[in-house]
Parts: structure tokens; sequence; C-alpha cells
């Protein structure tokens, strides 16, 4: 061990104030990794071999919990309206977000009044959001059908009907994506100027400039927003509970929700814990496979030198 370029053995008494330091410092977030995270991971991943109502102590069942999943025609409707909600949202609320930064990015009049404008739905309450949706959605008198009215068109009942009511979700998603803006205007800013000048001296015209020079100096930012965005719609919960509670016919019930229910309402804590998990999995495989792509379409200027 060195300190100010002297050697100091592990065993003297310097070294192990150093190491009680350490240890002392860094202990808060040790116990809260431990108590809050590492813990109730193990627990679960237990209960999830288990048959636990909370009222009685777990009895261990092997993988039945597993087996009686993939048998279940609430996880498999659960799992796909899920990952079309993914579908829908992600890249939708990507292109809206880089669409809005691009233009916020620009020597406008009030520029700064617009991006407090764009990003404060993302500080909102979720809850608070989705009521204020669902005035907007309501098939009689709401605001959208009202707008829609105006142009000769009879707007749908939205999240009442089996067919609208996740789109409309997606619809919302889109409205939330001030966090993406502002990590794109942050990116934005990183880009040199002089890029852009060498691009205009070689001819290249607004949109040559986007897709040569933006995009490729943008891309890791894009791959950062991308990465939270798939997690974060792969566990959609509060506006899918809040608004439609699963909808008709099952339309919006996310995974988040069946977990849920079987949980906290049929109280099967050993079949939520195996839910849990799968998720997790899954979650892991496609952010896995997202970063294996990115080899392929993300570039880091460090690696040009």
């Amino acid at each position: 061990m060195s300190i100010l370029g002297r050697k100091i053995s592990l065993g003297t008494p310097l070294a192990r104030r150093e190491a009680i330091s350490f240890y002392l410092l860094i202990a808060p977030w040790l116990i809260g990794f431990l108590v809050f995270l590492a813990y109730p991971m193990l627990r679960s991943l237990y209960l999830s071999f288990t048959s636990y109502n909370l009222l009685s102590p777990p009895v261990w069942i092997g993988t039945q919990n597993y087996q009686r999943i993939f048998s279940d025609p609430e996880f498999w409707q659960s799992l796909k309206v899920t990952f079309l909600y993914a579908l829908g949202s992600v890249p939708g609320g990507t292109i809206i977000a880089l669409a809005l930064a691009m233009v916020l990015s620009q020597k406008l009049r009030g520029v700064n009044i617009w991006r407090t404008i764009f990003f404060m739905p993302s500080i909102l309450s979720s809850i608070a959001v989705a009521i204020l949706w669902l005035y907007i959605f309501r098939p009689e008198g709401g605001l959208l059908n009202i707008m829609l009215g105006w142009f000769g068109i009879k707007g749908p009942d939205w999240l009442l009907s089996e067919q609208w009511a996740l789109p409309s979700l997606i619809l919302m998603s889109w409205w939330s994506v001030g966090g993406q803006i502002v990590i794109y205007l942050a990116g934005l800013k990183g880009i040199p100027e002089v890029l852009y000048e060498a691009a205009e001296i070689d001819g290249a015209n607004d949109l040559a400039k986007f897709r040569f020079v933006t995009l490729p100096m943008l891309s890791p930012t894009i791959f950062f927003n991308v990465i939270l965005a798939i997690i974060g719609a792969l566990q959609v919960f509060d506006v899918g509970w809040v608004l439609t509670r699963g909808g008709p016919n099952d339309a919006t019930l996310f995974y988040m929700i069946n977990l849920y229910e079987r949980a906290f309402e049929f109280v099967q804590m050993g079949y939520a814990s195996a839910l849990a998990w799968i998720l997790f999995i899954i979650i892991m495989i496609i952010t896995l496979l997202v970063i294996r792509s990115s080899a392929a379409w993300v570039y880091y200027e460090s690696e040009a030198r």
C-alpha cells in the first residue's frame, strides 16, 4: 500500500486506520444494499419455489410455480400486452423526444420557457397525470373527442374500447418524454461545432448534417435513453392500474398489474415471486441483446482514434 510515495504495510496502525475508515464510510451504502436490495431479491427467489399466502409459513413446492406460469393464459396475455406497449411507446417516445430536443437546442426566443413546459410532465405525479388523461380520454365531453369533433370525426371510446385502450396508453406515454429531452439536449450540446463546419465546407445540407454528424455523435445518448425506456416500459404499472385496471377483456393487462393482483388480491406470494423473476430474466436478456447490438450502431469518438 502506498501513501504519498511511501509504502505502508497492511499490518501498520496507519493502514488499519485507513481500512477502518474505508469500511465505516461505505457502511451506510453497504447496509442499505444488503437490507433493501440483496436480501429482498434472495428472499423472493426462495419464495418463488414455495407456496406462500402470508398467513402461514412458506411450503417448498419446487418448480411448480414456474410450470404453472407457462400454462397460465393471463401470463401470456400480460406479456403480450406489455411487449406491445413497449413496441409502441419506446420508438415513438424516442423519436418525439429527439425531435423536440433538436428544436429546443436552437437559439429561439423564450426557449427556456418551452424547455420547462416540456420537462414538467416528467416530474409530475404519475397518478395526477393519469387522472388528467382520464378526462382527456372521456368518450363524452373529453378534450380529445371534442377536438376530433371540430373536424367532423366521431372519436372512439378510448379507454373503454378493447381496440383503443392500449393505443391510448401508448399515446399518453409520448407526453412524458421530458427526461429524455433533457438528456438529448445535453448530448447535443456536447457535439463539437467544428464537425458541422467541416460538413458545411463539404457541401452538406441540414439533412446530411443530421444523418452523418448529429446521429453518430448522439448515438451513445440514444443508446442510454433507449435502454432506460425499454426497462421502464416493461415495468409499467401505475397508469394502467389507475386508468383501466386491465382494461376491457384484459386489453391493458400489463405484466406488473398481473403480478400485483396475484400477490395482493389473490395472496399468492410464491407465484408472484416467480412472475417477478421471470420478468427480471426477460429484461436482462433484452438489455443484453440491445447492448450487443450497440456495436453496429453506437459510435464512440474515442474508438475512432
